[in-house]
């Protein structure tokens, strides 16, 4: 049965526009910020990394009904100890800064494709035992196609911020010269993965932020206990009888 009053207050836009929005938080500051140290860079990290983790544990109660918390439980967990961990002063170096966002990018990306990919694959209605016996035992609760295909994009991108972390060199220096100011500047390794993070972050925010706001067509709430008869197979035995 469903009911009016059962209608959760936060669905699953709320979520993609709450991490949209850190995302952008972070971008900007880093686009805006002359400083592209490890100490700048993984504290912009630290504090997108808690608000995103905050954000998905919330959901496990707001959002998302049982049988697909697991996520959401697990993405908030990691993201918010990788968001501790970059806050201890300690790791605010180049070698923490590379391996504290490149294992947090590796180990949620592939957590968030893997999630998503599964609920794309989920089926919809067991498969009859035998001719005019159904399986009723209680399905996995899928999600929307379209949330879980936001999930497969966003965790690609995620492992992708991984890989090319990998290939800059966090001993990297490079000097130049710009003739017009009259200065000479040095590109380093660790300028170039703060800001390829926040190129991430920026790709994140745009995709999530159109993702939230996107229509799409209300998903049915039910009260029913999980693996309860639903009314169909009701309907069906009453005419049988």
């Amino acid at each position: 049965m469903t009911s009016a009053s059962s209608a959760r207050a936060f669905d699953v836009r709320h979520v993609q526009l709450a991490r949209a929005a850190f995302a952008a938080i972070a971008a900007v500051m880093i686009t805006f910020s002359p400083d592209h140290s490890a100490f700048v860079g993984m504290a912009v990290f630290s504090g997108f990394a808690i608000a995103t983790g905050l954000v998905f544990l919330l959901a496990v109660w707001l959002v998302y009904p049982a049988g697909r918390r697991w996520p959401a439980a697990a993405l908030g967990g990691l993201t918010l100890v990788a968001g501790m961990a970059g806050g201890l002063t300690p790791m605010r170096t180049v070698t923490g800064f590379f391996a504290v966002v490149i294992v947090w990018a590796f180990v949620t990306g592939l957590l968030e494709l893997l999630a998503g990919w599964r609920e794309m694959r989920a089926p919809s209605v067991r498969p009859e035992i035998s001719p005019g016996v159904a399986d009723t035992r209680p399905l996995p609760t899928p999600g929307p196609r379209s949330e879980s295909r936001d999930a497969v994009v966003i965790g690609v991108v995620t492992l992708l911020l991984g890989v090319a972390l990998l290939f800059v060199n966090p001993g990297f220096a490079l000097d130049y010269t710009i003739e017009e100011a009259r200065q000479t500047f040095t590109l380093t390794g660790i300028t170039i993965g703060v800001g390829v993070f926040g190129g991430y972050a920026a790709i994140v925010a745009v995709y999530l932020g159109i993702a939230g706001f996107s229509p799409r067509a209300p998903l049915p709430v039910t009260t029913e206990a999980p693996g309860a008869p639903t009314e169909a197979p009701v309907a069906e035995k009453e005419d049988s009888a």
